[in-house]
């Protein structure tokens, strides 16, 4: 009796681990959420870096849960996807643009220029998050790495449990950037303003990859819609 309770919740921790480690380490690269979440958790506060991690790790939770359930109707999406490509190149560039703008404001306390509104920052980070369709086929693909192992199942549980990893992973690693950049700051005299710079600089070289893999069709579009096909049933 013990043994038949203990292996499925074994087992569904294992996935909950699964779906935390894979999201940790995705989150860790240098991207244009993390960075973000950084650059206002510097400029802002913790507090609204938190609820900018906590919006987008909620968009890509939900992103999770459709590529596992209706990935033949996103395939589908392709003209959406496509300008949703675009307007996150351009936000990218205008992030870039406003960084280079604070960077060349003395002292170093200059914000943002893309920051200057009045949205919550858990709506921003949502809207972020959900116009970047690069974690679809990144999930999508670990998805099916995790279901050909036979790790994680085409269950109800399972997928509420991997879902949840990959939440808390998300906001793990969004934390060391938040946390990291506050770090360096408090210790580094001037080192807000250098890190406008090297912001700036990461933003406009991440458009700029985008914008060739977009030119090459090398983009999370065409990576998707050369995915195999679902491997899961709807729930």
């Amino acid at each position: 009796m013990i043994n038949f309770y203990l292996c499925p919740v074994k087992k569904i921790f294992r996935i909950f681990l699964w779906g935390l480690i894979i999201s940790f380490l995705g989150s860790l690269p240098l991207g244009t959420l993390n960075v973000a979440a950084m650059q206002i958790g510097i400029q802002e506060s913790i507090k609204d870096a938190i609820w900018f991690s906590l919006g987008s790790l909620l968009v890509e939770m939900i992103y999770v849960r459709v590529s596992l359930v209706g990935i033949d109707w996103v395939r589908k999406q392709q003209k959406l996807m496509k300008a949703m490509e675009w307007i996150t190149l351009a936000i990218i560039v205008a992030l870039a643009i406003g960084s280079f703008i604070a960077a060349s404001k003395g002292g170093g306390s200059a914000k943002n220029v893309m920051f200057h509104n009045n949205m919550h920052r858990f709506f921003l980070g949502m809207f972020m998050c959900a116009i970047n369709p690069v974690q679809i086929p990144f999930w999508f693909g670990w998805s099916t790495v995790l279901f050909t192992k036979k790790i994680l199942e085409p269950r109800q549980s399972h997928y509420n449990c991997y879902i949840v990893g990959i939440g808390i992973g998300t906001l793990m690693g969004n934390s060391v950037f938040i946390f990291g950049g506050k770090w360096v700051v408090q210790r580094i005299a001037n080192s807000q303003q250098y890190l406008n710079w090297v912001i700036g600089g990461i933003f406009a070289l991440t458009a700029l990859i985008q914008f060739i893999r977009i030119m090459r069709k090398k983009d999370a579009i065409s990576k998707f819609t050369e995915t195999p096909g679902s491997v899961t049933p709807g729930l």
